[in-house]
């Protein structure tokens, strides 16, 4: 928790600057948080491949069941998400449960925390080559859940649709819950 980013990131929020996301109209706390609101946001510029750490807080939703407890999505390239979803206890792990590549790939273990704690993401993307799908690794509060999972070069149906930038951006969903971000930062990866 709190990891500081390395000379070489590009830090996209530091609990002040929301200047590297375009359509921004989240809530910006005091605390040096985002609490999810409006749009879906996204990086005003592309990454390729890259490591990517955020941290996220999901809310106390006592009554609500399944995808509406504490809903959004980091999505990497517009179009993989990984699902931001309060998760904790629950077993066995679905393809639209936390820390999962929805639709596509289940946690292996459910690393997730009870809502209102701070959690983190260190998510690793790299982007597909000539004959080499794309891959996405997610360690979820220290625990590899997800490793080098490949993934398909499209998903059809993904990445907000309208108007939403694709090939390379990231991306942050609103689903509707007050899910809050914060020291959000990534590491170009370059060729590989």
């Amino acid at each position: 928790m709190g990891a500081r980013p390395p000379s070489d990131a590009i830090v996209l929020f530091d609990g002040k600057d929301t200047s590297r996301f375009t359509n921004f109209n989240w809530k910006v706390l005091g605390d040096g948080a985002m609490e999810v609101g409006g749009n879906n946001i996204v990086t005003s510029e592309k990454l390729g491949s890259f490591k990517l750490h955020l941290e996220f807080k999901t809310p106390f939703m006592p009554k609500a069941r399944g995808q509406a407890r504490g809903n959004s999505g980091v999505y990497l390239q517009s179009i993989y998400e990984v699902q931001v979803l309060d998760s904790f206890g629950l077993l066995p792990l679905q393809i639209n449960d936390c820390s999962s590549i929805y639709g596509v790939k289940a946690a292996s273990g459910n690393a997730c925390l009870p809502p209102l704690q701070w959690q983190t993401y260190d998510i690793t993307f790299r982007e597909g080559k000539a004959g080499a799908p794309p891959a996405i690794t997610v360690v979820h509060n220290g625990v590899t859940v997800v490793d080098q999972a490949p993934v398909p070069s499209q998903l059809v149906g993904k990445g907000g649709g309208g108007g939403i930038p694709h090939g390379g951006f990231l991306m942050l969903q609103n689903h509707g819950d007050p899910v809050q971000y914060r020291n959000i930062w990534a590491v170009r990866l370059g060729d590989l």
